[in-house]
């Protein structure tokens, strides 16, 4: 128990940190930035993420515990309704105040508070709950990392993040479709795992597959221009109705990030604004589109089972990867108890399910079981798509 409390401390301290070291490059005035109502400023995740412990952990595990703000409760909740009311998410960004000093205040008192507590001994429930607490700031990273890259990506100037970002990693090995037979296979999270999931990771349970087969690479830039080249966008069957309505209201004809600059495609990554990298991973893709491309190729998007099945049979991790799956509850699916309840449970109407990580995905944050989830219009993370058939 002891030497599980200190290292549940040590991560702590480590996810705390990597947070702030996500930030750094930035300056005062990128901490506030909202260009958009599902991007949230910088400084709100560094806070949101700080009231989650002091909400969730602190308040309920020391009676002797002073929040730091009163107001902040109201501030940096995000969607947790039976704790309380919410500042609205599409006016995140005009919070000047409080200060991107207070904010930084605010995390060193938490983070001291969490300190003492971790001296004493910690229930196991406790420990449950810091233990969501760190896998739930490691998702605002990746979060942080595509909501900055969308602050700037919006700059005419095109602001460089961190010239040695890396978010174009090659594929350097041949394409070829990896088969699976028909069968019954087990997906999921057992029961009884040790491990950390998500309760929507659980329980692990059979599902029965057809043949199918599965492309070991990523779709390419260089395929996705194909795409374009040959009138995709215009090709009324291959999009969904929905997806021709959200193409025509938003006016869309190419990826997110991609700017033709004298007859020759650009890309805009955390690194700067490059050349198009023509035999990258295809990224910042909606579901639409994937649907759209992929029925271009004769071919269709894997299922989460189809995937989580086949994936140790590919690479995985730069792009999450969407899938055909409705993001719905697993049989025998239990909601937990009280606000935590909320944390998952609440969205599963109306998202597509994507499988693997990205490049902004934190280390020993993923998992073949993790079940990412987004409406399928957004593109702003770094989706990608993989092939089946």
């Amino acid at each position: 128990m002891i030497v599980e409390t200190d290292l549940l401390q040590q991560r702590f301290k480590e996810i705390r940190k990597w947070s702030e070291r996500i930030c750094q490059p930035l300056q005062t005035e990128d901490f506030v930035v909202q260009p958009i109502d599902f991007v949230s400023p910088p400084k709100w995740h560094l806070a949101h993420t700080t009231w989650f412990f002091e909400e969730f952990v602190l308040k309920n595990s020391r009676e002797d515990y002073q929040v730091f703000d009163e107001q902040f409760s109201f501030l940096f909740n995000s969607y947790y309704e039976s704790v309380g009311e919410h500042w609205i998410r599409s006016n995140r960004g005009n919070l000047s105040r409080p200060s991107v000093n207070q904010i930084k205040a605010y995390r060193q008192y938490v983070n001291q508070a969490m300190e003492n507590l971790f001296k004493d001994e910690i229930s196991r429930e406790v420990r449950t709950v810091i233990e969501i607490g760190i896998n739930h700031e490691q998702q605002h990273q990746e979060l942080l990392l595509t909501d900055i890259k969308y602050i700037l990506g919006n700059n005419p100037l095109f602001p460089v993040y961190d010239e040695a970002f890396e978010e174009n990693p090659l594929q350097n090995f041949k394409s070829n479709w990896i088969s699976v037979e028909e069968g019954i296979y087990e997906i999921g999270v057992p029961a009884k795992s040790q491990e950390f999931s998500y309760d929507n990771e659980r329980d692990r349970h059979k599902v029965y597959l057809q043949d199918y087969s599965i492309s070991n690479k990523l779709v390419t830039n260089r395929e996705y221009l194909e795409f374009m080249k040959d009138g995709g966008y215009n090709q009324v069957l291959c999009w969904h109705s929905d997806a021709q309505a959200w193409l025509e209201q938003n006016q869309i004809q190419k990826p997110l990030y991609w700017y033709k600059i004298k007859d020759e495609w650009h890309q805009y990554t955390l690194a700067g604004l490059e050349k198009l990298d023509l035999d990258a991973p295809l990224s910042h893709i909606s579901y639409y589109k994937a649907f759209a491309f992929a029925q271009w190729k004769g071919c269709r998007l894997p299922t989460e089972a189809e995937w989580e099945v086949a994936q140790e049979k590919f690479e995985w991790g730069s792009r999450w990867e969407f899938t055909e799956s409705a993001y719905l509850p697993y049989p025998n699916y239990r909601k937990p108890e009280g606000a935590i309840g909320e944390y998952n449970g609440k969205f599963m109407v109306n998202q597509k399910v994507l499988r693997g990580a990205s490049v902004a995905t934190p280390k020993h944050h993923s998992r073949p079981t993790y079940r990412n989830f987004f409406h399928p219009d957004m593109r702003w993370q770094f989706f990608g798509i993989r092939l089946a058939k």
